[in-house]
């Protein structure tokens, strides 16, 4: 694959007209200032698929897909961002420039040898299972599950044969290096004698792909052995290969988790498969690790709403909330459909039939609705430590989305549950808001690449959407705002990168989405804010508010923290002078009007 700079990036964005390359392939209408059209990615009756010219973007205000000229030619001809960039810079008759970057080079090239081994790998896996006797085994366990053929062939099912040099000797007999296989995963060193032998023996083989259908992993299901052998073995993390961010079968049900609406998440592939072969086919699973923010991530690129359909019994209830806080910052709502223990999904559409599985997605609660209901079935709501545990749980989850609606919803919900007055669960929510640690207020940022690993993020305040908002549509009052606007006031991550980049570069629209290229939860900001269709009156006077209430905000935090500390008994009388002080200081500058920063 091709490796570009920067510098030529920038040349083909600017050369690549955001109207021009869109009404090539769709027909647009003028509206306004902006041009519109049905949308290409979710279907609809009324055009919502914005296209701003000025901005260089295009948003759309029913699936919420936007980006700059890149982001559209990725995702309509579902390629990568280097041929994106080829391909535009083809089209604008612009000469390649390849970066001379010998080790970004040397990546890429083994990125592609492991594409072209993992391919053939699987050819020879789905050989094996359809025909030799090495597989007979596999066949055997398929037919009894009531796998279809056609769902064999669909997903690509194989068998590895029972044996500890079949993938040795296959990789000779073609040509790939055993280290390359090595890297793969395929194959196994033993540390003392260096001999190599294969990682998957006499299991069914099931394919991991990526978004564009490219086999990147596998994961194989045991099918003979004792106690003691793994039911599953999946490949290692590889360059082409993420657990965390992978989901499995997304390749196959893109189309139509756009076309329904939302994502069903299942447990195992398995699972997934007999969904799709049930007609249900806007089902995936996450690889082997519970859903984490990458995840969430990808799917909301998709849609805006995730269906959690795990196993009926006590562990696939844990495994419905250990997924919650990977989905909470992607800004997906969720919904948990529970289907009957011992049944998970697969035995439950064999025995029921798809209707009535199609019947318990569509019945699927609401996460806390659910989750409310599990924590009264784990504990005695008739003592009151049962009833502490629950309200403590409950608080502590629906503070973490930050929404007040929510909170007020569910604190009467659980007082409702519980029969205990409402006024209490309130005040036991609030100091579940109030004992939550706060971030260090003077912490360096995480470099961009641990964000992965990272809580998962809330949705930012208003205030700090209306303050994104407000700099794009409005960029000529930038350095009024960088001149009052203390960074430490604004609390969401994201919002700080993006205002940051914003006045240090001067960035526009495209710009930032093309600085913040890898982060969609950013990109997803940055687009739906600067779509805001509406004429915003008097954006100087209205950037003035925004900001003073996040001075405010931030004030009224760090009293908050200054209140707790002064309420303990056994603080020092030096430290509580101190607080006394800080305290009466933050009083009257909360009182004052709003100044560039280092005035009096």
């Amino acid at each position: 694959m091709p490796l570009f700079s920067d510098s030529f990036i920038e040349r083909v964005r600017a050369a690549s007209d955001v109207v021009d390359v869109i009404g090539a392939s769709l027909p647009l209408k003028r509206a306004g200032a902006n041009f519109v059209t049905l949308c290409p990615f979710h279907k609809e009756k009324s055009p919502s698929f914005n296209v701003n010219p000025g901005k260089q973007i295009f948003h759309c205000f029913g699936c919420h897909k936007g980006g700059n000229v890149f982001r559209f030619v990725m995702d309509y001809e579902n390629i990568t961002f280097p041929e994106a960039v080829q391909r535009l810079a083809e089209r604008a008759h612009i000469p390649l420039e390849f970066e001379d970057n010998p080790a970004a080079q040397q990546v890429r090239g083994l990125k592609d040898s492991l594409l072209k081994l993992h391919e053939a790998i699987c050819l020879r896996w789905q050989n094996c299972l359809a025909s030799e006797a090495a597989g007979q085994v596999a066949r055997d366990y398929l037919a009894k599950r009531g796998v279809s053929p056609e769902a064999v062939k669909e997903f690509r099912l194989g068998a590895a044969p029972d044996a500890w040099d079949d993938t040795v000797n296959w990789a000779k007999s073609k040509g790939f290096p055993l280290d390359l296989c090595e890297q793969a995963g395929l194959v196994v060193k033993k540390e003392d004698t260096g001999r190599q032998y294969d990682r998957f023996r006499g299991r069914l083989m099931f394919p991991i792909c990526d978004e564009q259908g490219r086999v990147i992993a596998f994961s194989g299901r045991v099918l003979q052995g004792d106690e003691k052998t793994a039911k599953y073995v999946n490949s290692p993390e590889t360059p082409i290969f993420t657990k965390g961010r992978v989901l499995y079968a997304l390749d196959k049900a893109k189309r139509a988790i756009l076309d329904v609406g939302h994502a069903v998440v299942c447990e195992g592939q398995l699972d997934t498969i007999a969904c799709h072969s049930a007609g249900l086919k806007h089902v995936v699973a996450p690889q082997g690790t519970a859903l984490t923010p990458d995840h969430a991530r990808i799917i909301k690129r998709y849609v805006d709403e995730v269906v959690l359909c795990f196993d009926g019994d006590k562990a696939g209830r844990n495994a419905s909330i250990r997924s919650f806080d990977g989905l909470l910052g992607s800004g997906l709502a969720v919904r948990v459909a529970s289907v009957p223990a011992p049944d998970d999904p697969d035995s439950y559409i064999k025995a029921h039939g798809a209707e009535t599985f199609r019947g318990i997605l569509n019945r699927a609660e609401g996460y806390f609705d659910f989750l409310l209901k599990h924590l009264s079935l784990e504990n005695d709501t008739a003592t009151d430590r049962g009833r502490m545990v629950i309200v403590r749980a409950m608080g502590e989850a629906v503070n973490k989305t930050g929404n007040a609606v929510l909170l007020d919803t569910y604190a009467q919900k659980t007082a409702q549950r519980l029969s205990v007055n409402v006024d209490s669960v309130r005040t036991e929510f609030r100091k579940a808001r109030l004992n939550a640690a706060p971030p260090p207020e003077s912490a360096d940022e995480p470099p961009l690449e641990s964000l992965d690993e990272a809580e998962p993020l809330p949705r930012p305040p208003v205030a700090e959407l209306w303050l994104l908002k407000l700099l794009l549509h409005a960029p000529e009052h930038s350095q009024f705002v960088a001149e009052r606007l203390d960074p430490h006031w604004v609390t969401h991550p994201t919002v700080q990168r993006i205002a940051a980049v914003h006045f240090s570069l001067g960035a526009d629209v495209s710009g930032l989405l093309s600085h913040f290229e890898g982060d969609d939860f950013a990109r997803s900001l940055i687009t739906e804010s600067a779509s805001e269709q509406r004429a915003i009156p008097e954006p100087e006077k209205q950037l003035a508010d925004v900001v003073l209430r996040l001075r405010n905000a931030a004030f009224e935090a760090a009293l908050a923290r200054l209140n707790a500390k002064l309420s303990d008994p056994s603080l020092p009388e030096s430290e509580h002078l101190d607080a006394l002080t800080e305290q009466a200081r933050l009083r009257t500058a909360k009182r004052k009007p709003l100044e560039p920063l280092g005035e009096a």
